[in-house]
């Protein structure tokens, strides 16, 4: 293969790579807005569904607009059924999101756990002056100090899918999870002018 179709190939690698972890993280956050009835989770995966359609739109005119040989392309054929069954995630998790969005009454079963859940959702933007920023997931040590997991982060109008290696940026919203006392434990690790207000 020439370095000129090696760099195609890759550029159609890293689009399938970015439609199927955005659908995987779709999933995550539906299930967690669901779990923990976080209307603001459901209404990010809802945005996100937007966001995988174009990137799924993009990865397949990507694809069919390659110019491989025949004998090269019929490799690409696997790759745009999962491209579509991707997508179909990314409508299931649009769909479970919008279970919570309607305030549809859940299952008794999953009512009562989400009333016992002792979990919540929160959402803290990483300061300038935050230990956490440059700093990866792993080093970070965020469920260590604060009990909390990332679930996701935003960066600008991008989610990015949480990873060890993920480095934490300035700006980067976490979306995170867990105990309701390691919420201020978190906005405070992302930033340290947080100010505890009089009814927490």
């Amino acid at each position: 293969m020439s370095r000129k179709r090696r760099k195609q190939f890759e550029k159609i690698v890293e689009s399938f790579v970015e439609l199927k972890d955005t659908s995987e993280l779709m999933m995550d956050l539906a299930y967690s807005s669901l779990l923990l009835n976080s209307k603001e989770l459901a209404e990010d995966v809802q945005r996100l569904e937007e966001h995988v359609d174009k990137l799924h739109t993009d990865f397949e005119l990507l694809v069919l607009s390659s110019r491989f040989k025949p004998e090269e392309a019929r490799g690409f054929l696997g790759l745009i059924r999962l491209g579509v069954v991707t997508e179909k995630i990314a409508d299931a998790a649009a769909e479970i999101a919008e279970v919570v969005l309607r305030g549809i009454e859940p299952h008794p079963v999953l009512k009562l756990a989400i009333e016992e859940a002792e979990e919540t959702v929160t959402y803290a933007q990483v300061a300038e002056n935050s230990p956490l920023a440059n700093k990866t997931l792993r080093n970070a040590r965020i469920p260590e100090e604060t009990g909390m997991w990332v679930l996701a982060i935003r960066r600008r109008d991008k989610f990015v899918r949480p990873k060890p290696d993920t480095k934490i940026e300035a700006g980067d919203i976490l979306i995170a999870s867990g105990y309701a006392e390691g919420e201020e434990d978190l906005k405070k690790l992302a930033s340290p002018s947080f100010v505890v207000t009089s009814d927490k």
